[in-house]
């Protein structure tokens, strides 16, 4: 009997909950915008819309901005209408929680040395989902202010920077939480993806390439996730500093070609794990630089000048079950102090030999060349790399280590390189 009753009370409290549910869907409805409808403008159809409406733009051109969207609204485009700012200013600001924007084409946003303009602004907001949208012609792209649990999703964004002082950047967060960077794809703009004090964030499946700086830049930003991105053909590569706890897994640095350039810089960055990677033709494939108990595991360094560049204060790094893969210098140290350990790394310029089969090497290898130290002290001394003469210093230094660590050797260099 009590289970009975037990029952009937679950049934009952379903039933309420469904009723209210309807009640509340019947309160919503859908607002269309377009050249023929009542409502002629995005601008009005927000001011007379409530809260969880649809507003539902038709194909079209809109010359519209400063759209403050002030309540919870679902804004979708049908056939990707444009909303043509005119270089007037900020063309959509979000400053309510529970905010879809979907579908539009939107160009032309203002330019200011005062204010950063964006064609897509959430400002302290939560629960928000940018998706499927379109930017050109751009100062920023979607500017993420002091806001939480949102996504930024499937979007194409291409600007026309030429210089860092004029430009913006594609996608920036800001103090912001728990943020779902997806699917994005970002070119020709000043950074591709800029965090600033942003935590919990995941940044996956972008392709961000031909930037004027940096295909993805952050700075004090913690506990964050970098997956399956693309970095490719950047003014300076990717910048990671002063940050806690992160982890960048299976992505992608290519051609990021420059004297001041690399595929990834470290600085100050503690406690991360880098695993996964390809770095492919840079001229520095990591620079780090003051950090400290990163794991770097599974990564293939391939054709780059430098493989790694460390240049000084990092301690306790492992770095294992790498592919150091026909780089001109696999490791650079600017010091003989060596806190660091490389085990079981595969190195192309190995020619040690493996007697008892293991797949270990039998002689231990000194990635760390002469060479590369002097041309660290000298860079004009570039032009010798492939001479005789080098190959007889590396070869002395190698024997008898004076200028470069004696401890940086890995013992156990695999005979084949990790699949």
């Amino acid at each position: 009997m009590k289970n009975k009753r037990n029952a009937f009370r679950k049934l009952t409290i379903l039933f309420i909950g469904l009723f209210f549910l309807n009640q509340f869907s019947s309160f919503a409805k859908t607002i269309e915008v377009c050249e023929s409808c009542e409502n002629k403008s995005i601008k009005e159809a927000v001011a007379i819309s409530e809260a969880n409406d649809t507003i539902l733009v038709k194909k079209g051109t809109y010359h519209e901005y400063n759209i403050v969207v002030d309540k919870p609204l679902t804004i979708i485009g049908e056939n990707y209408p444009i909303i043509d700012g005119d270089l007037k200013g900020e063309i959509i600001t979000v400053i309510s929680d529970n905010v879809t924007i979907d579908g539009l084409f939107i160009i032309n946003v203002g330019t200011s040395y005062t204010e950063d303009y964006a064609a897509i602004r959430v400002r302290r907001s939560k629960n928000f989902l940018i998706q499927n949208v379109v930017l050109e012609r751009l100062f920023f792209g979607i500017y993420l202010e002091k806001s939480r649990d949102g996504r930024v999703y499937h979007n194409k964004i291409i600007g026309d920077a030429k210089e860092e002082y004029n430009s913006g950047n594609g996608i920036q967060l800001w103090y912001c939480k728990n943020i779902e960077i997806e699917h994005n794809f970002i070119e020709h703009v000043r950074d591709g993806i800029y965090l600033e004090f942003s935590d919990f964030c995941t940044i996956k499946n972008n392709v961000s390439t031909l930037n004027v700086r940096y295909g993805l830049h952050f700075m004090f930003s913690n506990d964050d996730s970098y997956e399956d991105n693309t970095f490719e053909k950047n003014g300076a590569g990717v910048a990671v500093m002063f940050s806690k706890r992160i982890k960048m897994l299976n992505n992608s640095f290519r051609e990021n070609w420059g004297s001041a350039s690399y595929g990834l810089l470290l600085k100050e960055i503690n406690d991360a794990e880098i695993s996964g990677n390809t770095f492919e033709e840079n001229t520095i494939g990591i620079n780090i630089e003051g950090s400290n108990r990163v794991l770097y595991e599974k990564n293939t360094f391939l054709q780059n000048g430098w493989a790694i560049k460390v240049r000084g204060a990092c301690y306790t790094n492992t770095f294992t079950k790498n592919n150091f893969l026909y780089n001109s210098f696999d490791v650079a140290y600017n010091s003989k102090v060596n806190d660091n350990v490389f085990d079981k790394n595969y190195w192309s310029n190995y020619t040690g030999y493996d007697l008892n089969k293991d797949g270990i090497g039998d002689v231990p290898y000194r990635p760390v060349k002469l060479f590369s130290y002097i041309v660290n002290e000298t860079p004009e001394t570039i032009v010798l790399l492939r001479s005789l003469f080098i190959d007889l210093i590396d070869f002395s230094e190698k024997v008898s280590p004076i200028f470069t660590p004696d401890n940086l050797v890995d013992k156990n260099p695999l005979i084949r390189k990790m699949p």
